[in-house]
């Protein structure tokens, strides 16, 4: 495998109080990343961090291979292999005492820094989840999705289609910022809705007026979902155009640590964001790392090696969810990821996603030829890109960007039913 591009090793990158020794962040995804995944991606993201970062006191903290901490690591400011966010959850199910919401924010204890992602269009909603969040100890770093391209959002005026009315977007900002007082608050956002309808720059605009920390850009159009090639030439033109002080997270086709290099070189950038890259590929983060930090690639693992990853993530998503058939259909999705490119038959791959217990993913992986090394057609894009898709917006939604009265008295639909969407 050839190393990455030289890059010095990276200062550390400051959203609000925090210290990202690693400028990476794994992206909320949807019935992705949960407590299980998220600690696979950083517990790799903390073996590709330097000697000196790890006898810094990085792995002082470890639980065992269960996944049941010895005892929870002290929280502070020092996020060494950056930063693991939750699934995006919905303000409005929050406040409600939603049980599976706040399951789903539920702190993994080895935890240093716990990244919850918020989801909302009322800012007196989005405000109450943020103070509950940070009241109850539960948060120290607050993401606000602006992002979600996904129709059952967008036709009601959520997630990407937001920015476009600018009181609002500057209402539920402002808000949130006051309501988390100390800690800190990013915004995700994409480019605008479509090429006619850009509207990154002015957001971002209102985000620093309003306090946040940090701005991550995904960089593509509503319009776009993840087809095509993400425009990176957006993010530096962002991190041209806000306050130093203010991070830059860049967002959109970094797949390889030799991709989180070129995207930091290229867009000045501050941190990276990575989201289906690591879809059955958890070791991204050590590679990504390790890039960041200026040390060498290593080779990808072998079928084995994968295996060994596909049951921890398994036994640990056993204890998240308390139920062992309930995690193995969880499970389906992501074993289909890990084996991507390895040559493991039709008939292997069904059974696969008919086990139903630890002990039958065990058998079943060990029938497998397991010698096989890391296979090129698993490196490179994950993900299903799909196509343009036509913006799904509320009728009339482009006619200003400022809400009416009308638009204001139906926004409280676009929270029904989206926990974790």
């Amino acid at each position: 495998m050839s190393a990455p591009p030289a890059a010095p090793a990276p200062r550390a990158v400051e959203v609000g109080p925090l210290r990202l020794w690693s400028p990476v962040v794994l992206a909320p995804m949807a019935g992705v990343t949960d407590a299980p995944f998220r600690r696979l991606c950083r517990r790799f993201g903390e073996s590709g961090l330097p000697p000196e970062l790890r006898s810094a006191g990085v792995d002082a903290e470890r639980g065992d291979e269960d996944g049941a901490a010895r005892r929870r690591p002290v929280r502070g400011v020092d996020a060494p292999a950056g930063l693991y966010v939750t699934e995006m959850v919905t303000s409005r199910a929050l406040v409600e005492g939603n049980e599976e919401t706040w399951r789903m924010v539920r702190p993994d204890p080895e935890e240093r820094v716990r990244s919850v992602q918020l989801y909302g269009v009322d800012p007196a909603t989005m405000a109450r989840a943020a103070r509950i969040l940070v009241e109850r100890g539960l948060v120290d770093h607050i993401d606000l999705n602006f992002g979600c391209p996904v129709p059952k959002v967008t036709r009601k005026g959520g997630g990407a289609a937001l920015p476009w009315k600018r009181d609002l977007f500057a209402d539920l900002v402002s808000a949130v910022v006051r309501a988390a007082a100390d800690v800190p608050v990013t915004v995700k956002m994409r480019i605008g809705i479509d090429d006619a309808h850009v509207t990154y720059l002015d957001a971002s605009q209102i985000a620093v007026d309003a306090g946040v920390a940090g701005i991550g850009l995904h960089a593509r159009t509503q319009m776009q979902h993840y087809s095509g090639q993400a425009d990176w030439s957006s993010i530096a033109r962002l991190r041209d155009a806000v306050p130093e002080r203010v991070a830059v997270l860049g967002n959109g086709d970094v797949f390889s640590g030799e991709d989180a290099v070129r995207m930091v070189e290229t867009t000045g950038c501050d941190a990276v964001v990575v989201g289906r890259g690591c879809q059955g590929r958890p070791w991204l983060f050590r590679d990504i790392v390790r890039a960041l930090h200026g040390l060498p690639a290593l080779e990808g693992p072998t079928l084995g090696e994968v295996a060994e990853v596909v049951e921890r993530h398994a036994r640990w998503t056993v204890l998240d969810q308390g139920d062992e058939r309930r995690a193995m259909r969880e499970m389906r999705k992501h074993v289909g990821w890990y084996l991507r490119g390895f040559a493991v038959g039709g008939t292997a791959r069904r059974d696969l996603n008919l086990v139903s217990s630890l002990e039958e993913l065990h058998e079943r992986l060990q029938a497998l030829d397991l010698d096989q090394p890391f296979p090129r057609a698993g490196e490179g894009r994950r993900g299903r890109a799909g196509g343009e898709k036509a913006p799904h917006l509320p009728d009339g939604w482009l006619d200003s960007p400022r809400l009416s009265e009308a638009e204001r008295a139906q926004l409280h639909l676009a929270e029904i039913g989206v926990s974790g969407g």
